[in-house]
């Protein structure tokens, strides 16, 4: 071989080697990308079906209810427009309460129930992750123009 095709050749095994290697990082970081979405994503089939993906909102006022077992916990994530009901078996962060903001990672079964494998409570009043901060936002604005809609029939003076 001339040296002009061994160097042909080794970049030729260089690049192989190098798209091996780039879709082995990728097919890893495919399975293990979490996802975050909204109660309203969620309500609209935006989440994924069949994955596992991280909700986040507020635990609504008066939904905690604690099973017999003591580890199994149902409650309720909203985002102040629409809400999702979560079961959660484990043992809850201490800062988990009602009117708190919370993060479940799990997924959503047939009947619009998200079970959750992980719960995480937001510590500090001050953040929320931008994505969540600009999701509430964009619930507030849905419902504020839910509520402010034409009305069907028009008023006569």
């Amino acid at each position: 071989m001339k040296p002009r095709q061994k160097r042909f050749l080794f970049i030729v095994v260089g690049l192989a080697a190098l798209s091996l290697a780039v879709g082995l990082v990728l097919n890893a970081l495919k399975g293990n990308v979490n996802l975050y979405f909204t109660p309203t994503q969620v309500f609209n089939n935006e989440a994924p079906q069949g994955r596992s993906f991280r909700i986040g909102g507020l635990v609504e006022e008066g939904s905690i209810k604690r099973q017999e077992n003591g580890l199994t916990v149902n409650f309720v994530i909203t985002d102040t427009h629409r809400s999702i009901p979560v079961v959660f078996t484990g043992i809850l962060p201490d800062l988990f309460k009602e009117g708190k903001g919370v993060v479940a990672q799990g997924s959503v079964d047939a009947n619009g129930l998200m079970r959750a494998d992980e719960v995480l409570a937001k510590h500090d009043e001050n953040y929320m992750p931008p994505e969540a901060a600009d999701a509430m936002k964009k619930a507030e604005e849905a419902k504020a123009a839910a509520n402010t809609a034409e009305p069907a029939v028009p008023v006569v003076k």
